[in-house]
C-alpha cells in the first residue's frame, strides 16, 4: 500500500503527463534517446523513493529496469556518450548549455552531481532531499521542444555528437 501523498507525488504525476506522442522516437539518434530514457528513469527512481519509499514495488522495477541499463551504457556508441559531454563541454560551450542540465551536472566530471544507487544527488554530502521544484525543473527541461528536436540525427545535437563520433573515429 502507497502512502499519504506528498508534494513528491505531485511531480511524479506532472512527470508522466509528458508525452512523445508528436515525436517519432525511433527516428532519434539512438544514443541520445537512449540517454534522454534513461535520465527520466532516474528521475522516476528518485522521485518514487522519495513519494512512496524506496521497498516500494516501482522503486523495486525501475531499479531493475536501471540495472540492465548500466550494462547498456557501455556497450557501442553508447559509451561514447560521457566523453561527448566533456567534448561537448570544452569545444561547444552553448551547444552544452542547451542540453539537459542533469546531463551537464551528472556527465560533468568536475561537478559533484552523479546517479547514487540510482538516484539523482547533487551534493554527496548533503542527506536534504532535492525539493519538489527541481523535479519539475528538470521534467520541463527534458521536454523542452529544442531539445527534443535535437535529439534526432538532423538536429543539432545529433549532428554534434556524430561530427564527435568521427572525429574520435580519425584519432
Amino acid at each position: 500500500m502507497l502512502p499519504q501523498r506528498n508534494e513528491y507525488s505531485n511531480e511524479i504525476e506532472y512527470l508522466y503527463h509528458k508525452s512523445l506522442i508528436l515525436e517519432n522516437p525511433s527516428e532519434m539518434d539512438p544514443v541520445l534517446y537512449f540517454y534522454f530514457i534513461d535520465t527520466i528513469a532516474h528521475l522516476d527512481y528518485t522521485l518514487s523513493a522519495l513519494a512512496y519509499n524506496i521497498d516500494s514495488i516501482r522503486c523495486t522495477m525501475t531499479a531493475e529496469y536501471l540495472r540492465h541499463r548500466v550494462d547498456l551504457a557501455k556497450d557501442g556508441d553508447n559509451a561514447l556518450f560521457p566523453e561527448f559531454m566533456i567534448w561537448l563541454r570544452d569545444t561547444n560551450q552553448e551547444m552544452f548549455e542547451s542540453t539537459p542540465i542533469l546531463w551537464q551536472l551528472v556527465y560533468d566530471p568536475d561537478d559533484p552531481a552523479r546517479y547514487a544507487g540510482f538516484r539523482i544527488v547533487m551534493d554527496p554530502a548533503s542527506r536534504i532531499p532535492l525539493p519538489p521544484t527541481f523535479f519539475r525543473d528538470m521534467t520541463d527541461d527534458l521536454f523542452a521542444m529544442p531539445l527534443l528536436r535535437s535529439l534526432y540525427p538532423a538536429g543539432a545535437l545529433g549532428k554534434l555528437f556524430a561530427e564527435f563520433k568521427e572525429k574520435r573515429c580519425t584519432r
